[in-house]
């Protein structure tokens, strides 16, 4: 268990509990390929986060923080699912995709029931507060993915709209389960709102760099896939504009081809740009912010770990 499971270890149980009986369907596919990305391991990050900031927050009555966190788990799978077959990824969290074993058509659809059941728990939560961010969120999620794969494959990209994607793609989910939790616990939404928007900021900008550096067995994918899927990262956004004419070439023509075949050069010509670091002081920045945003708010062992989960998000080797 991770350490930011431990202090509220029982409310994490009863999100796991509740995913496996919401996961129930008469098609037994649905039921199949849920289980296998739910069951795959992963960090769980999302859903503690409901749970640690609506306790943070002041909440103590009743299950809702339980529910929410169980409706982001899902919403998040589905995206997973979704970016899966989009990307034509093969590997995550060290086991093979879903749509590599059972086919994109499947996984596509098997997404949209996760979507749709998610939204299933919210009606039946009545909240229209909880309903609207989640629904907001998951307009936005969608729109950095359409913004994502449109930008694939162009060397062009700059740092202003590789910020804009990494924030609809994947910390606006941060963001709405830390105001979620705000929201159940009746504080203040704009520090949670804040401490998720550059948590997540962070955690994505790390993972850049993982997929540059991290080691295959640590994250659970392959590295290099960004290159693989054309994909103009902050550290090779950094390396393009910081290097020589056929250093910059060699980016360009990786990128545009969509191959990650000279990945040993290109990560040598990175590194020595200062992309790597320059990233690294990009994503410590937003995890500065993100414990900056919390300095108002009342002193708990739940702030504490979100404090610690700031550091966390980049010092994490997967």
């Amino acid at each position: 268990m991770a350490f930011y499971h431990s202090d509220v270890a029982d409310e994490f149980q009863a999100v796991n509990q509740l995913i496996l009986d919401s996961l129930k369907s008469e098609v037994g596919l649905v039921e199949n390929i849920g289980g296998y990305i739910i069951n795959s391991g992963g960090k769980r990050l999302r859903p503690v986060l409901v749970l640690l900031s609506a306790l943070a927050s002041g909440y103590s009555k009743g299950t809702d923080h339980i529910k929410v966190a169980a409706v982001i788990e899902f919403i998040h799978t589905a995206t997973l699912l979704h970016d899966d077959v989009v990307d034509v990824s093969a590997l995550r969290r060290g086991r093979q995709t879903a749509n590599a074993v059972w086919g994109n058509a499947p996984s596509v659809l098997v997404g949209d029931f996760l979507y749709s059941r998610a939204f299933q728990m919210l009606v039946e939560m009545a909240d229209m507060s909880i309903m609207s961010l989640i629904a907001d969120a998951t307009n936005i999620i969608s729109e950095g993915e359409v913004q994502q794969m449109y930008n694939a494959g162009n060397p062009d990209l700059d740092e202003q709209i590789y910020t804009e994607v990494i924030y609809r793609k994947t910390a606006k989910l941060f963001e709405a389960a830390t105001q979620c939790g705000a929201v159940l616990g009746g504080a203040d939404e704009s520090i949670m709102k804040a401490y998720g928007k550059h948590l997540g900021m962070a955690f994505q900008i790390t993972d850049d760099v993982l997929d540059l550096e991290g080691d295959v067995k640590a994250t659970g994918k392959n590295i290099g896939d960004d290159l693989a899927e054309g994909k103009m990262t902050l550290p090779l956004i950094f390396a393009r504009d910081h290097s020589g004419a056929n250093e910059s070439r060699l980016i360009r023509n990786a990128i545009e081809t969509r191959s990650a075949d000279k990945f040993d050069e290109i990560h040598r010509v990175v590194s020595e740009s200062g992309g790597l670091a320059y990233s690294l002081d990009r994503a410590r920045e937003h995890s500065e912010l993100s414990k900056k945003a919390l300095r108002a708010l009342p002193e708990s062992v739940y702030k504490q770990v979100l404090l610690q989960l700031a550091d966390f998000a980049i010092a994490r080797d997967a």
